[in-house]
């Protein structure tokens, strides 16, 4: 993995087969606002928050109760000056044992301090996977942006 890539990671009580219920639920703890396949090997979706982020991802791993990973194949970020800075970057849960806890690791790769995404979005990534995700897992119910009506 790319080293400086942000990366953050915490432990849960829950079952690696439970964090990867969880982590395949993104409409749970990411957003409403998605569109397609979250939870099977080469499932398409595509993640948009008003007109400032856009983004679409394959899921190009997934193993119960282990890894999941989704290849961004396209992203609009309208934020910031090179509004494609995600387009190729990967997003990486990695869950495993850790003593008698489940540990759950997630990366973007190639989301460095040397774009202008980083901070804004670095600490979306805190929320979402920090906050939200694990309240998923821990709770049941994760903290995920409503959908738009339109």
């Amino acid at each position: 993995m790319e080293a400086n890539s942000y990366t953050t990671s915490f432990t849960v009580d829950q079952t690696p087969e439970e964090v990867f219920k969880a982590v395949s639920n993104v409409r749970g703890w990411w957003s409403e606002q998605i569109d397609g396949d979250t939870d099977k090997l080469g499932g398409v979706f595509t993640f948009s928050h008003k007109t400032h982020h856009r983004s679409m991802h394959e899921i190009t791993d997934f193993v119960s109760g282990k890894r999941v990973v989704w290849k961004t194949k396209g992203a609009s970020i309208n934020f910031v000056k090179d509004k494609t800075e995600w387009n190729g970057t990967e997003i990486v849960f990695e869950i495993g044992k850790q003593g008698g806890k489940t540990e759950l690791r997630f990366t973007h790769i190639g989301l460095t301090p040397t774009i202008e995404c980083y901070g804004g979005c670095s600490s979306a990534w805190d929320y979402y996977v920090g906050e939200s995700l694990r309240d998923l897992i821990t709770t049941g119910k994760g903290k995920a942006e409503a959908r738009e009506e339109s």
